[in-house]
């Protein structure tokens, strides 16, 4: 039998679980054990009404759903579409886009990104299921498909017959018909089916892929993008309606004034009502903030195309306490016997005390939780004090005066604040599950575009403290794949950019520019960064390379899929800030603050791009690094995080969290287990109940000397 004070000591705080940051719904499934149904129910059902209608008559359709910070609208979104997802294609449009001038191409690239991805219950992709319920597709007068029937396997294996018969289906403003439902054909086509997704998606694509394909052009325009974006729209009269969740909108570009530039995002959707784009339910999630501040800018006739607005209301006390025991249930389960309330160790005499008003926001209700939690479980260290007492003359006291946890040891060098360090810790764990996210995301580069890359290199290199950053060094159709800054080593301007384009044209037009801004000596040295070929000797665009960038001062950087995890990394923390979204500590955590502990921590130090760039000095990668030793490092560090944001924690649970986050060869039980002993001989933690079993020992963070 184990008392729940017991598993409290030993178990991580439940409220550090939570996901409380914004993420695309297709990324990361919501647990629905931990939903509480009733938070925003009505906004649920108005919006399902919205896409009944937009099922029923086929019209385009516009919703915004405002709400505070911590309301819990890209929670909404995730929930709309587990809910919804049998009814609807789901397309999830993080708004941040590198520039205004590209916003049809992102909303295509993210429409087709989530229209890839394989819904709960499905064996197939969403864009598949989609095009298998065309009205082409299905017998006159009922729903069965034909995709087992005879006529579908002629036309799938005649690729002029399938292209004749949706041409002959769909008669009106088809953007180049020949063209689409020769890619759509090809979706049919195992040995196709990626560069046919590549094309739908605006990759550039070299000339032998747009041959197998049959294609002799990319969607490079935002005129094209937009049109055939209008194309899933125009043949899905009798398909199910396609969902697109606009979230963030502070992480759109933003105006000189600091205001965003929302009225070009705003053009789109009038562009779907107006041009007649069928099928589409449209959901903008913005923080209220954000749209008082800004909507005076948008012209009126925009603001008409939202046909109705939702404002998420704050949550109950009650719904509060259920969010409370939906955290707390599986620790409860441990538990004999189990507590009476199913809130201990928190109560509701806590929520009535800090909402007087009877309403809580979700996350500021989740972070009380987590607070109060955390003093509950550093409360019961008194029960160790003679353990304490034989390991070291220091006593820890719990600060309950405090709105965020403050850990003081008393001993001989007087009273020391550890929040910050372990405010520190919390960064670096969460460091640690993102770029873990970044490696499962993003299997290869192009699953960017360069834009997007440049954007994120950009970021990176402004937490450095780089002065003198200007974007688009180069004119012209590219000019979004650069920028310049003053090299911290020499001071001088340097250029870079940035193309992974597989187009040997697109490659010619971008070594023209680099041309062009040599000649006009808009930097002193460039770099090129790109991992894929320059062309052959006899190409146009291969001859400016090498005149730029062989036996110059200029450099060529191979890129790598690892430096792009990083980059990815620091790009999604930052989004989280600037929509209000990152917490640390319990408190938001502005892109300040973010630069602050990305500078300390020194996360962005094994970049390999940063390194080539001169911005970082030249590290090993820890997360790539073959070194046994190296390994073993960034586990103790992680380890070393965990202890210090639990304070007390079993130590059977950070092994079994340590052994659940790396898949290190060498991290196995008993290496980490030589690790806490070896922070123990560090005096960096205590070990309590060194002679009890292993499963039996607690694990003791000791400030006063880490």
């Amino acid at each position: 039998m184990t008392h729940i004070n017991d598993i409290i000591k030993r178990q991580t705080n439940p409220f550090d679980s939570i996901q409380i940051k914004p993420t695309d719904f297709w990324v990361e499934e919501q647990d629905s054990t931990v939903m509480v149904d009733s938070i925003h129910q009505e906004a649920i059902k108005e919006i399902e009404s919205l896409l009944e209608l937009v099922a029923k008559d086929h019209r385009s359709r516009t919703v915004l759903i405002r709400g505070s910070s911590g309301s819990g609208k890209s929670y909404l979104l995730g929930r709309l579409k587990r809910k919804l997802n049998s009814k609807a294609f789901f397309a999830y449009v993080f708004c941040n886009w590198s520039s205004s001038a590209e916003i049809w191409r992102h909303i295509l690239r993210r429409t087709v990104d989530s229209l890839l991805q394989i819904p709960e219950g499905e064996q197939e992709s969403q864009l598949m299921l989609w095009l298998k319920s065309l009205s082409a597709f299905t017998k006159s007068g009922v729903k069965q498909k034909i995709f087992n029937t005879n006529f579908w396997q002629l036309l799938r294996g005649d690729r002029p017959k399938f292209v004749k018969h949706l041409k002959s289906t769909y008669k009106k403003g088809i953007y180049h018909p020949d063209i689409f439902f020769g890619v759509l054909h090809d979706l049919t086509n195992p040995d196709l089916y990626d560069l046919a997704c590549e094309w739908l998606r605006g990759d550039d694509l070299s000339e032998e892929s747009m041959k197998l394909i049959k294609v002799k052009s990319c969607i490079d325009t935002e005129e094209a993008a937009k049109n055939i974006l209008a194309n899933f729209g125009k043949i899905s009269t009798q398909t199910q309606p396609i969902v697109l969740c606009f979230d963030n909108l502070d992480t759109m570009p933003q105006q000189p004034g600091g205001t965003l530039e929302i009225q070009p995002f705003m053009n789109v959707n009038t562009t779907i009502h107006g041009d007649n784009l069928k099928n589409f339910l449209v959901i903008i999630s913005v923080i209220s903030d954000t749209w008082e501040r800004n909507r005076d800018s948008i012209l009126p006739a925009d603001k008409a195309g939202i046909e109705k607005q939702i404002r998420l209301q704050n949550i109950s006390i009650e719904q509060a306490e259920a969010l409370w025991i939906c955290q707390l249930k599986p620790l409860h389960r441990l538990a004999y016997p189990i507590p009476e309330s199913p809130l201990f160790p928190l109560s509701r005499e806590i929520l009535d005390r800090n909402y007087p008003g009877g309403k809580s926001t979700p996350r500021s209700t989740l972070v009380l939780g987590r607070k109060e939690y955390q003093e509950y479980k550093l409360s019961l260290n008194g029960n160790y004090s003679a353990a304490q007492e034989e390991l070291s003359p220091q006593k820890t006291v719990v600060d309950d005066s405090s709105q965020n946890q403050k850990v003081a040891v008393k001993g001989q060098n007087g009273t020391f604040s550890a929040n910050q360090d372990i405010n520190q810790s919390e960064f670096e764990l969460l460091w640690q599950q993102e770029y873990k996210k970044s490696l499962q995301k993003y299997s290869k580069i192009s699953l960017l575009s360069s834009s997007d890359l440049t954007q994120m290199l950009i970021y990176a290199i402004c937490a450095m403290d780089i002065p003198e950053i200007q974007p688009k060094l180069i004119s012209g159709k590219y000019t979004t794949h650069s920028f310049s800054y003053l090299h911290p080593q020499n001071n001088q301007k340097t250029g870079v950019v940035w193309t992974e384009e597989h187009n040997m044209n697109s490659f010619y037009h971008i070594m023209s520019a680099c041309q062009t801004a040599i000649q006009k000596k808009a930097c002193e040295t460039l770099y090129l960064i790109r991992s894929g070929n320059v062309g052959n000797p006899e190409s146009s665009g291969n001859q400016i390379y090498r005149q730029i960038f062989v036996n110059t001062h200029n450099l060529h950087i191979r890129s790598s899929l690892t430096g792009i995890h990083f980059l990815a990394t620091y790009q999604s923390l930052v989004n989280s800030a600037k929509s209000q979204d990152l917490l640390i500590g319990g408190k938001t955590v502005d892109l300040r603050k973010l630069e602050d502990f990305v500078q300390r921590s020194k996360v962005l130090h094994g970049c390999d791009l940063l390194q080539a760039l001169g911005i970082v000095s030249k590290t090993s990668n820890p997360h790539t690094s073959e070194n046994r030793e190296e390994n073993l490092e960034v586990v103790k560090g992680f380890l070393f995080n965990l202890v210090k944001i639990n304070q007390c924690i079993a130590v059977k649970t950070a092994i079994d969290n340590t052994l659940k986050e790396f898949q290190f060869p060498e991290t196995q039980t008993a290496s980490v287990q030589n690790l806490i002993d070896l922070l123990y001989q560090e005096k960096k933690v205590k070990i309590l109940g060194s002679t009890s079993k292993p499963e039996e020992q607690i694990i003791l963070w000791c400030p006063d000397f880490s």
